[in-house]
């Protein structure tokens, strides 16, 4: 059962995302990377209030580097699309399971992120969480 509503175009978007943002970082970093962005559409907090759609989070200015620097032209392939799918019915995965936020540091990790604390890294991305005080959304079960 999805957690977000999604039509067939808007899994493409998202497969696109995954790939753009991730297809370096294998399979679970495209995984940990869609798990953020669902993250964001049910939050309803912090820089992601009124994000209710996929298409909405993809496009939210200044979210995305690949959308930014136009690294967003490929083409999804069934293998993104199948990950897109996992994360739209509500597969979550450590560290991005209550992230809201990740990037790539030229070296470690900061201990915050947009005053979010640190949870984890995977190979060249680090993942920031919000409190259950400042989000309480994301915590929610589906």
């Amino acid at each position: 059962m999805a957690v977000v509503q999604a039509t067939k175009a808007d899994i493409n978007l998202l497969a696109r995302l995954l790939r753009a943002e991730a297809e370096g970082e294998g399979k679970q970093g495209m995984l940990l990377v869609g798990n953020v962005g669902i993250n964001r559409i049910r939050a309803n907090c912090s820089d992601f209030k009124g994000l209710r759609t996929i298409r909405q989070m993809v496009f939210q200015p200044h979210a995305f580097e690949a959308v930014i620097h136009g690294y967003f032209y490929q083409a999804p392939r069934e293998s993104e699309r199948r990950l897109a799918r996992r994360v739209v019915n509500g597969e979550r995965f450590w560290p991005a399971k209550y992230s809201l936020w990740y990037f790539k540091p030229p070296g470690n990790c900061p201990p915050q992120w947009y005053n979010q604390p640190f949870v984890s890294r995977y190979k060249s991305h680090c993942f920031y969480q919000p409190t259950p005080e400042t989000c309480q959304n994301v915590y929610n079960t589906f």
